[in-house]
């Protein structure tokens, strides 16, 4: 039975206080080919349910794997009692959560007929033996799919009633070969986003002019240069870009981080950045599109809506749950989110972006005469200064307005209200991204965009 169809509000007569019972499914599958041998073929899913009481200031959370009428029944008990002992000994009566109530419902489940994983490998082969026959120079090759479902069934004691189905269908494709030296030169990316398999990948042909892309670049990066250390003019591509903003600018501006001492606390209402960067939190929708995470109701009960963390330069508010809301006298953004049954909802992104303004790219690197196009990012951190360091896999030099060689790979590092000051230029394409995995003490999925972006940045060199 579909967690849709169970019925919480006839457990409502068990919450005395304000209650939150979730149920939740995670299912994910993970398919990797290397060298069109099979290395890894494995499904996994995790279900059950959670409660969470607040009683005079204070949370008490329980949460068990079983999903049935008895188990719902202890957990509400549980959570209730936990609540109590936490307030007997730290109660926090000054805070009262605001009201909310709403009822949504999203699935993003396929309508088509489902593949097995037989024919998933297969797929994944027809891809991999295409790689393998287009691009005999490469010395290794690995193709990876990555599937994750997130369902929830969620119901407050206030009359909030929720259902959703998150889905997110990834195909990850990795390239080496090798340079005149000898030495290993790498290079992959991502193809795909929201949705199932059926409904986001049509055919291994229809990837061909993507990875066709991939391994031109991989082709320039061969004869790559190293960039030279130092602060340079840089147009930082949307995905890049995008990576930055959510690390370094939304970690910051998430309500429970500022209570905590990030440093956006101290810049509410001040210049942060250009007047040409304007920075918002999505919670499911942009000019009609549906994004990459869409967030209808948060884990809280609460309608989402957008949050504006930066409008034309300046920092204009927070992301918030109900607690925090009630502390910084706003109200809640439904930003509340977590990752598996057993976990309490944290403040978390949704789709994160600056938004595009109206140059355009061409335009943007010719205005370089001596600088870099940094493209895609690796692995990277930043904390709650808002400095950080990020890996970069693929740029060019920029000489007199025009794209050079490839550059080997590099860093980037700097202070991003500071780094944000710099930018001159902003594109006016916007593109987005559901690749990665948020790490705020629990991983979560993420949707990141924005255009390109023309500013002044620290990079790694020999």
């Amino acid at each position: 039975m579909s967690l849709r169809d169970e019925n919480l509000a006839a457990y409502g007569n068990r919450m005395s206080r304000y209650t939150e019972l979730r149920l939740q499914k995670n299912t994910n599958l993970r398919i990797s080919l290397l060298n069109g041998d099979v290395v890894a073929n494995a499904k996994s899913a995790d279900s059950g349910i959670s409660a969470r009481v607040f009683h005079d200031g204070v949370w008490g959370f329980s949460s068990r794997a079983e999903i049935d009428g008895d188990a719902i029944t202890k957990t509400i008990d549980e959570a209730s009692r936990n609540a109590e002992l936490l307030a007997k000994y730290a109660p926090r009566s000054e805070i009262e959560l605001p009201p909310a109530r709403t009822k949504k419902e999203s699935d993003f489940a396929t309508k088509k007929a489902r593949f097995s994983q037989a024919q998933m490998i297969a797929f994944l082969q027809a891809i991999d033996a295409r790689i393998a026959e287009r691009y005999p120079d490469l010395k290794s090759r690995s193709v990876t799919l990555a599937d994750l479902d997130m369902e929830k069934r969620l119901y407050t004691s206030e009359g909030s009633d929720g259902y959703s189905n998150t889905t997110r269908s990834l195909i990850v494709v990795n390239m080496v070969t090798t340079n005149a030296a000898g030495q290993p030169v790498e290079l992959r990316q991502v193809f795909g986003g929201r949705g199932q398999f059926e409904d986001v990948f049509s055919s291994p042909a229809a990837l061909d002019d993507e990875i066709d892309a991939l391994h031109a670049h991989l082709m320039k990066k061969r004869e790559a240069v190293a960039p030279r250390a130092g602060v340079h003019d840089v147009i930082l591509d949307s995905e890049l870009a995008g990576i930055l903003a959510h690390e370094a600018i939304g970690h910051t501006t998430e309500a429970d981080l500022v209570r905590e001492g990030s440093v956006a606390g101290d810049f509410l209402d001040q210049l942060v950045a250009s007047p040409l960067v304007t920075m918002v939190d999505y919670a499911h929708t942009r000019d009609g599109e549906t994004l990459p995470v869409p967030v209808y109701i948060d884990d809280e009960g609460v309608e989402s809506r957008d949050a504006v963390l930066i409008e034309n330069g300046v920092l204009k508010s927070f992301m918030h749950n109900k607690e925090s809301s009630s502390l910084f006298g706003v109200n809640p953004t439904g930003n509340a989110r977590a990752y598996q049954f057993f976990d309490e909802p944290l403040i978390r992104m949704r789709n994160t972006a600056i938004l595009p303004g109206n140059d355009k790219l061409e335009d943007m690197i010719a205005s370089i005469e001596d600088g870099y196009y940094l493209m895609w990012p690796s692995n990277g951190q930043a904390d709650s200064t808002s400095e950080f360091m990020f890996g970069v896999t693929l740029g060019y030099e920029i000489k007199n307005g025009k794209l050079g060689r490839a550059i080997t790979d590099t860093t980037i590092a700097g202070v991003a209200f500071d780094m944000l000051k710099t930018v001159s230029m902003v594109s006016d394409e916007m593109s987005w991204s559901c690749a990665g995995m948020c790490g705020k003490k629990q991983i979560i999925p993420v949707g990141m965009g924005g255009p390109s972006i023309k500013c002044r940045i620290h990079i790694g060199g020999q």
